[in-house]
């Protein structure tokens, strides 16, 4: 296996995001339907992605065990579909976030749950994490299925702070959290 692949599935694999991916980033976020629950539907601008998305990504490498983005590809034909992620919750930084951005054009294959269940796999298996969790708006159905089919389970009603989600009403702010503990899987 490649070093800078992190694991494979049956039909993905993840690598390591390197500088290079920014326009991979970029292309990803311009699709409004993509974006529908991040931003509403607002690309993130090339600036951004190059100034402070890079940069703070990339830095996730260095910690052991492993946490930080990687990009996803198919296996059969080396297809860009997005990414995943495992990085301390913004909420809850002793827990491990798992998050996942897939392109449109792939939605509805079961990819964001075989992603995810790798990804949940490897952090309870090598890495030996305590916990996993992910974060959802409340009215983002497809990705609360995704993580319930993942193995996560159901933790409690949020409210994402108007920080993380500047300009969105209180109702648009509704979070719902997923998590799994170790040795509950």
């Amino acid at each position: 296996m490649n070093p800078e692949i992190l694991l494979e599935t049956v039909r993905l694999y993840f690598r390591r995001l390197t500088i290079e991916d920014a326009g991979l980033l970029f292309e990803l976020d311009s699709d409004p339907e993509t974006m529908r629950f991040i931003s509403k539907g607002e690309p993130t601008p090339r600036d951004r992605i190059d100034k402070v998305i890079m940069p703070r990504v990339l830095g996730y490498y260095r910690s052991w065990p492993p946490q930080g983005f990687w990009i996803a590809h198919l296996r059969e034909n080396q297809e860009f579909i997005g990414w995943f992620h495992l990085r301390p919750d913004k909420i809850v930084p002793d827990e491990m976030e798992l998050g996942y951005r897939l392109k449109r054009s792939v939605w509805g294959r079961g990819l964001a749950t075989e992603g995810s269940r790798a990804l949940v796999q490897r952090a309870f298996g090598d890495w030996d994490y305590p916990k996993v969790c992910a974060r959802t708006l409340a009215i983002n159905l497809a990705s609360r299925r995704v993580l319930e089919k993942a193995g996560l389970q159901f933790e409690a009603d949020f409210l994402w702070s108007e920080d993380i989600l500047p300009g969105w009403t209180e109702q648009e702010r509704q979070g719902a959290k997923y998590s799994l503990q170790k040795g509950t899987n």
